[in-house]
């Protein structure tokens, strides 16, 4: 079974909505994964906005996520959904993670997202209780994050530690649109599961749509 999966910062929608809802579309994912998604007033409403936007279904997250959201295409079925907290420093912002077991067809898979703190001495914490949660999965894992830390990061180790990096090789930068210079989103996944090809998503209408760049990879599960 191959996927299409595509993590995304969006920006709190802050910026050009049609041009946001091409660069998915264009795309195409079986799954999204949004950080920076409604969070506040009225989100259940504003993320279902931002699903049809997208030709999508709303799989988890939102509210109880901090703004973290899954999406999903017709293809793939989300059998549960939950979220978690993530401890943070009181007045700071805070911070959470969407999970979702999903399948297609007869294979089955959890899919994560969160965004981590912009606080280096926050993140680790963060990282280590995001990955107590995923230790609980006996399914096979995608995460999709924003980590808000280069490779060198101590949080980018917790949560790449026995995890395959699907950008591989590839250095590109995600952020930010306006001045490329550090890969701060990633998709982890599985060791079990195949990378057969990972592309950062840099078009004049990704430069429109958000401060990120759209990190898209394509998987195969046997």
């Amino acid at each position: 079974m191959d996927l299409r999966v595509l993590t995304y910062n969006v920006h709190s929608q802050k910026d050009d909505q049609a041009a946001l809802a091409s660069v998915v579309k264009d795309i195409a994912p079986d799954v999204l994964i949004v950080q920076e998604g409604p969070r506040r007033f009225r989100w259940r409403g504003k993320t279902a906005t931002l699903a049809h936007s997208f030709g999508m279904l709303v799989g988890a997250g939102g509210l109880p996520s901090l703004g973290n959201l899954v999406f999903t295409s017709l293809r793939v079925r989300v059998h549960d959904a939950w979220s978690i907290r993530l401890p943070h420093t009181p007045g700071r912002h805070m911070r959470g993670a969407a999970f979702a077991e999903c399948s297609v067809g007869d294979t089955r898979f959890v899919v994560a997202g969160s965004h981590l703190s912009k606080y280096e001495d926050e993140r680790p914490a963060q990282a280590s209780a995001l990955r107590a949660e995923l230790s609980k999965v006996d399914l096979p894992v995608i995460l999709g994050v924003d980590l808000n830390e280069s490779i060198s990061g101590e949080a980018w180790r917790i949560l790449a530690e026995g995890m395959t990096d699907t950008a591989g090789d590839v250095t590109r930068p995600t952020f930010s649109c306006a001045n490329p210079r550090v890969r701060i989103d990633a998709l982890f996944v599985d060791p079990q599961v195949a990378v057969l090809g990972y592309d950062v998503v840099d078009t004049p209408e990704a430069l429109r749509a958000s401060d990120h760049f759209p990190v898209v990879a394509h998987l195969h599960f046997t």
